[in-house]
């Protein structure tokens, strides 16, 4: 499996691209994170241009089986966040198969 990078690797490696200090990289991170989270609490959504979007999606209450017991439990209903990769970054990624 490969390495997956940390967040001080991605902090370097686009601090050298754009050529300014890791500190402002970070501080910038770290605001997309703030920003993303307080769009998805008030929107439903926050959308990286290229990336994808995070959506905040409700999931119905439901049936399960606990597995050791084979007993059927209500598994109640909640609110998740999904994150739905843009079509241009799949196909970047995984070239759709030719027909």
């Amino acid at each position: 499996m490969a390495k997956v990078m940390t967040k001080s690797q991605v902090v370097a490696h686009l601090a050298e691209k754009a050529g300014v200090q890791k500190k402002i990289v970070s501080g910038i991170l770290e605001e997309m994170v703030n920003l993303a989270t307080k769009e998805c609490k008030s929107g439903g959504q926050f959308v990286v241009p290229g990336l994808g979007k995070a959506v905040k999606a409700n999931r119905k209450a439901r049936m399960g089986r606990n597995p050791q017991t084979g007993e059927a439990i209500k598994i109640p209903a909640k609110t998740v966040v999904k994150f739905r990769l843009a079509k241009s970054f799949k196909d970047a990624v995984v070239p759709p198969k030719k027909k």
